[in-house]
């Protein structure tokens, strides 16, 4: 009886370890264009990124993939909820940074909390931008914008799934180190990169010492302004400070990578690497296309606008044993999706109330031929302008750029130019060609699905859902706000 007891426990500890998730952890760079990295851009992108392109040689390279907004606190949100952020309040632009209300509801289950519930380890090391209280007004202190040592944050990363949180609110407050629910120190600016690289590689070596799997969200400050790469890394690249601090983002990459081996962990985790939105025009865009360097390789814009510069973003999935190394996939995805591919990996549910426009794309990384994950995608700028991609058909519904491209929507308004524009993805990546005049019919059936992904408050199946704030598709031309 002993022996069968023994015997059955075993069995249960096996079978136990055996349905357990993989460990995770999903990187996501501060305007990183999609160009700036070197394996997708090699003719045209001048800045080395070995860790990056070591990633992409080891998994998956996506090379339709899109952030939710081609702005940051929205995409931040579509990644963590897998709901679009034009359903909340935030119908343009990005939180301030300040003492915000937090964007993700107290009630709202994210991918961390979710997690949680399966049994993870949970932690966010890096920016947060998506709004939380404190306890004190934000001040001037010893000479620095940012909350006093020993503020208590309300509403923070800890109160929406998370364990653990070290990092800081967003660029305008980085001199502030928080830690769980505490400002802990006031750092330089120039120091908060190489702290979260530290931070994350001592969470894995902590993580290495228990059998429960660990979610680990990673949102860098980096390469977002302001632009300063570390002294180790000033004139790497040969090209720019923006450069420089590119090669220093993908340091921490390798930062990551190289505990994972160290600690034995890379064969059960699964390391997803993106972008929150293009490459800003903050990063002298002009200047490093002069010298040969395209942040946004051969698509048309930069950060904050609805052309594809704004939001076709770096994508690279490694999973060893069941991502394929080195393969490629060019189907269309979102951040959004993250939620739902966690859940199809632990075979979980998600209540109807979640997750309302994520798709799991775990049959694209496994390279199951069940033909596309995602029927669509709907785009948005930082002005609130939208646009949605079915197929190849691209329709955005503004004049301009949408964002702070040029012309803005204001000025291609003025020049008489049409108020939507219809692009063919597959003849037309650089979306120079508005065929919206001689395909009416398209441009009139993806107008009524948007107002059907809108008025149902949810792009995927299940019950419909209440979108927080009415929502216009089309609205004034106004100038684009500064981030």
């Amino acid at each position: 009886m002993k022996l069968f007891i023994l015997f059955l426990s075993s069995f249960v500890l096996l079978h136990s370890s055996t349905l357990a998730g993989p460990n995770i952890i999903y990187i996501l760079a501060d305007d990183l264009g999609y160009g700036d990295v070197q394996c997708l851009n090699p003719k045209r992108g001048k800045i080395k990124t070995p860790n990056l392109d070591r990633l992409a040689s080891q998994g998956m390279t996506f090379t339709d993939a899109h952030s939710g907004s081609s702005v940051c606190t929205p995409t931040r949100y579509g990644l963590l909820t897998g709901r679009y952020a034009w359903r909340t309040r935030l119908r343009s632009g990005v939180l301030d940074g300040g003492n915000d209300d937090p964007l993700i509801d107290a009630d709202r289950l994210t991918v961390a909390s979710f997690l949680r519930q399966q049994g993870y380890r949970t932690a966010c090391i890096g920016k947060w931008h998506l709004g939380f209280q404190s306890d004190v007004t934000q001040k001037k202190e010893k000479g620095r914008s940012g909350l006093p040592v020993g503020t208590r944050i309300i509403g923070g990363p800890t109160t929406r799934g998370f364990d653990l949180y070290f990092g800081c609110s967003n660029a305008r407050t980085m001199s502030s180190l928080i830690e769980n629910d505490r400002v802990i120190e006031h750092i330089e600016a120039i120091d908060m990169l190489p702290r979260l690289s530290e931070r994350a590689t001592s969470y894995l070596a902590a993580c290495s010492k228990s059998d429960a799997p660990f979610f680990l969200y990673l949102p860098l400050t980096s390469p977002h302004t302001p632009i300063i790469p570390s002294m180790a890394w000033r004139g790497k690249s040969g090209l720019s400070d923006y450069a420089d601090f590119v090669m220093q983002t993908d340091a921490v990459v390798g930062d990551v990578l190289a505990a994972l081996d160290r600690h034995g962990m890379s064969e059960n985790t699964l390391v997803l690497f993106s972008s929150d939105n293009g490459c800003s025009p903050a990063a002298k865009t002009t200047q490093l296309e002069k010298q040969g360097h395209y942040a946004s390789a051969g698509y048309r814009g930069y950060k904050a606008d609805i052309w594809e510069g704004g939001h076709r973003v770096p994508f690279f999935v490694r999973w060893p044993g069941r991502v394929k190394a080195g393969s490629q996939c060019d189907q269309l995805i979102c951040h959004v999706d993250f939620m739902a591919t966690c859940a199809a990996i632990l075979n979980a549910k998600l209540p109807d109330s979640a997750a309302e426009d994520s798709v799991s794309i775990l049959p694209a990384l496994l390279s199951n031929d069940g033909g596309p994950v995602r029927d669509h995608v709907v785009h948005h700028s930082i002005s609130g302008r939208f646009a949605i991609r079915q197929g190849k058909w691209k329709l955005a519904f503004c004049p301009g750029s949408g964002g702070w491209g040029k012309p803005s929507d204001a000025d291609a308004a003025k020049g008489g130019m049409p108020s939507v524009q219809l692009y063919d993805m597959q003849a037309d990546s650089a979306e120079k060609t508005n065929l919206q005049q001689t395909q009416p019919q398209v441009v009139e059936k993806l107008t009524e699905q948007l107002n059907a992904i809108i008025e149902n408050g949810r792009s995927t199946p299940g019950t419909p859902q209440r979108n927080d704030v009415s929502i216009v598709i089309n609205k004034p031309n106004r100038k684009a706000a500064k981030e």
